[in-house]
């Protein structure tokens, strides 16, 4: 079912005013992706997994996996600490989860051999599919190319999560390792992925529009990209104009989905001082979905 599943939603984790996690609203996210078929990916960037404690990633990997969802969960694994990440690992492959998010080390900026080793004992580790994630924008270092060739025959290794908004990056790895499934993880750069074999989105905007999204991805894939532009253009603007996921945790509070919008510092809340072009475009998107759901 991993294999199958063309968008994953990389969740927000709902929080409290007193900045616990709100697992009330927690569970009414992930029902809502649940509902849409889409695939949950946990605790990644978008869920604040770095500002979260291991106690707390826990209790979120732990809450949502006894809620018996039908579609797929992917957790987040990130930081620069080897044996901490091997640690958490070991500590989810026993849950009921069904994969993976691997990110490159943050911080440190490792050359191509350091890259290798670190995903090959990773992927080692692991039990479950792998999904090995690109970002440079946070980590300040791209995943090569050729370390990704290198891993190819790993097991483990499932695919890879494309964020550099590099469209000549995405299609690098789509000649090194043509085996190797290929998601955008940008939501406004799927269409242009998709000629060059994408298998799918690992989605922020799912986190508001869940079905929608998940329209707009089928579109993408199988090219009906007329009624796209610039309205998934815009939106994708909105939810970022803002460092994510201030937007998306405003617009969701605002549409009664969760309590708060409330974030771990070093991100606030208060960063987004006017919501109502996020609530504009809200009503677009549903717009569109009515339109085009028929």
């Amino acid at each position: 079912m991993t294999q199958e599943t063309t968008l994953w939603t990389a969740l927000i984790t709902p929080m409290n005013r007193d900045g616990s996690i709100d697992f009330e609203s927690l569970s009414r996210v992930a029902e809502r992706q649940d509902a849409a078929g889409n695939g949950i990916l946990l605790i990644g960037s978008t869920g604040e997994g770095l500002a979260l404690s291991e106690k707390e990633k826990s209790a979120v990997v732990q809450h949502v996996s006894e809620m018996n969802v039908a579609v797929p969960v992917m957790v987040g694994v990130g930081g620069m600490n080897l044996d901490h990440q091997k640690k958490w690992i070991q500590k989810c492959n026993h849950l009921n989860i069904d994969a993976f998010l691997m990110v490159t080390p943050l911080y440190s900026k490792p050359g191509p051999k350091g890259q290798a080793a670190w995903f090959s004992q990773l992927l080692d580790t692991a039990e479950k599919p792998c999904m090995l994630y690109n970002i440079p924008s946070r980590t300040g270092i791209d995943f090569y190319p050729h370390v990704a060739k290198i891993l190819s025959s790993h097991p483990n290794f499932w695919s890879i999560k494309e964020a550099s908004g590099n469209i000549k990056t995405y299609q690098t790895f789509r000649e090194m390792v043509p085996e190797i499934s290929l998601f955008s993880g940008d939501d406004g750069l799927l269409a242009f992925f998709r000629a060059a074999g994408c298998q799918g989105l690992v989605s922020v905007s799912a986190n508001v529009w869940p079905e929608a999204t998940t329209l707009y991805t089928e579109k993408c894939l199988t090219g009906e990209t007329e009624s796209l532009f610039p309205l998934w253009k815009r939106a994708v603007a909105a939810l970022f104009s803002q460092s994510n996921p201030i937007p998306v945790k405003h617009l969701l509070h605002e549409k009664g989905v969760i309590s708060t919008p409330c974030l771990r510092l070093p991100l606030l809340a208060d960063e987004l001082e006017d919501v109502a072009g996020l609530m504009q475009i809200d009503e677009e998107i549903e717009t569109w979905y009515k339109k085009t759901n028929k």
